[in-house]
Formats: C-alpha cells, structure tokens, sequence
C-alpha cells in the first residue's frame, strides 16, 4: 500500500474505493452519527462490519468488540470514538492489515495517526465518511 499524504483527494477516494469498512463505534441508536453514516454507507453498497463491544448485531452488520476479532478483511477503519482512543484502534487496524484509518469530525489524534502512518496506512482525518462520498464519488 502506498503511503499517502494524511486528508489528500487521492487517499479519500481510495478510502472509499473499497468495499468493507469496519465502523468503530457503531451504535444502534438511529439518532447517532455512526448509524446514520452506517445506514448510508449500507445504502451505497458497502460492507459494514459494527465495532462496539455491547452489541452483537446493528442494522443487520455482526458487531465484534475488536476489529481484531473481525474474521475476514477490513479496508478502511471509520473511526466514531473520542481521540484518545485512537492510538489503540489505529494499532489494531495497522494488526489487522487495513489498508486506511479514517477518523471522523472532530476526532484527532496525533499519535493515532502517526501509528497508522508510519505503517503505510492511508489516513482522513476531521472528515466524514458520508459527506466525503457524496462529494467525490456520486
């Protein structure tokens, strides 16, 4: 994978070229921003794999409470947690062989992307999965 600069067009839409995306912090709450990007992302093709350690299954998507527990490939890791638990997600994405971290509005960890970085991960950071889809990729 080559390494891309941190929030360049060219990493947002390989980002979202791929088809799998594990949504860390998917909650079954309708009213919460990882539903409704999740709901969008579904409606668009994607496969959605929930990240949330409480629930087995949301909008129809197995949860797993580790994306090391997740028993197949994930592309891109879309980031609903606060910053601080970055570093520890965007270890496990770099253990898991994803390909990009994504950290969503107003998640920013400095140490979380530069773990992602160094390992050739593609990184968006402060953007939205689904704006970013509708921007670049309708």
């Amino acid at each position: 994978m080559p390494h891309y600069t941190t929030n360049s067009e060219t990493v947002i839409k390989a980002a979202l070229t791929v088809k799998t995306i594990a949504v860390v912090g998917l909650s079954p709450d309708p009213h919460r921003p990882s539903n409704e990007v999740a709901v969008y992302l579904l409606d668009h093709g994607y496969h959605v794999v929930g990240i949330n350690p409480n629930c087995d299954e949301v909008l129809g998507c197995p949860c797993y409470a580790t994306l090391t527990a997740v028993p197949h490939a994930v592309h891109t890791v879309d980031v609903f947690r606060q910053a601080d638990a970055v570093p520890a997600i965007a270890a496990e994405a770099v253990a898991i062989g994803a390909d990009f971290l994504w950290l969503q509005l107003d998640v920013i960890s400095p140490e979380g992307i530069a773990i992602a970085a160094d390992a050739g991960l593609g990184c968006v950071v402060d953007r939205c999965t689904k704006i970013e889809h509708a921007r670049l990729m309708m």
